[in-house]
């Protein structure tokens, strides 16, 4: 029987820089989407997902991650103090979601390199990685440790983009599982092709499930693409020795470090709160009147 799934690992230590102004001082990854951080959400995603265990990568300029799971106990007694004690329940909760520790990547030298930092801290144990700045609803990660419980391999999230978009991206060849609906064989993974070069458009996605032997990979890997040490090499050379498991989704991922996503997520997240949603749709429903959008 495999081991169970109970680390992950968040790289969270990038500049931000498609969200300057802004991620001067705040990391993008504490971007509000209504009342949570997007690293909130990531978190949220693991533990549903059974995970026990978290450690964030950081960098120096971050430690308002490291605050906002802390116990605040101060708040916790205002709030309660004013009869607020579902709120004061909500910030307290944030410190008990999961085991959550952060380490700090002292330069930008890749993915690879920031999930190579983890090596001590997971050891001989099969854990996930999720982007910090990936939201991703729906049973993508769940699905990725259930495929790995089954086969015992890696898995890398993978979903189908427009051809012309594929070199933003990792991007997989696969071949089918009979059977499977969800699960492909990945045969190929080329980081960030040119467009003609691309050998499918099946885009890798924010979301991994390795085995420990990735570590053995990256240690190896050179820089590759913009000098950094691409986890994309890695897994392409542990493919080398061990089979690697595609799962296959189409919808529910926001990159929220574009823009354009972000604002998708914010409304998209927002019309799914009992709370907020039939207010906020009829306010959608009024701008487009008042714009005339068809």
């Amino acid at each position: 029987m495999p081991a169970p799934v109970r680390k992950a690992v968040i790289p969270a230590a990038g500049l931000g820089t498609r969200f300057l102004p802004f991620s001067k001082a705040v990391p993008k990854e504490m971007l509000p989407v209504v009342d949570r951080p997007v690293i909130q959400y990531v978190i949220e995603e693991a533990v549903d997902a059974g995970i026990e265990d978290i450690l964030v990568i950081t960098s120096r300029h971050k430690k308002v991650m490291e605050d906002h799971f802390d116990r605040h106990p101060e708040l916790e007694s205002a709030l309660e103090a004013k009869g607020k004690n579902a709120e004061a329940a909500t910030v307290r909760d944030l410190s008990s979601m999961a085991d959550i520790h952060f380490v700090r990547q002292g330069e930008a030298l890749g993915l690879g390199h920031a999930i190579g930092m983890a090596a001590n801290h997971v050891g001989d144990e099969p854990f996930v990685v999720l982007l910090g700045d990936d939201i991703m609803r729906g049973p993508v990660l769940k699905g990725m440790v259930d495929l790995y419980a089954k086969h015992e391999s890696s898995v890398v999230a993978l979903m189908e983009v427009p051809q012309e978009d594929i070199s933003s991206y990792g991007c997989a060849a696969a071949d089918a599982i009979e059977g499977a609906d969800n699960a492909v064989k990945v045969t190929e993974l080329v980081e960030k092709p040119a467009v003609e070069d691309a050998p499918s458009n099946l885009a890798v996605m924010g979301r991994y499930l390795f085995t420990p032997t990735i570590f053995e990979e990256i240690a190896k890997t050179q820089p590759g693409v913009g000098g950094e040490i691409q986890i994309t090499d890695a897994m392409a050379a542990l493919m080398g020795r061990e089979d690697m498991l595609g799962f296959t989704f189409t919808e529910g991922r926001y990159d929220t470090g574009k823009k354009i996503d972000y604002l998708r997520a914010m409304v998209d997240l927002s019309l799914q709160r009992d709370d907020l949603g039939p207010e906020f749709r009829e306010i959608l429903a009024e701008t487009v009147r008042r714009e005339g959008i068809v």
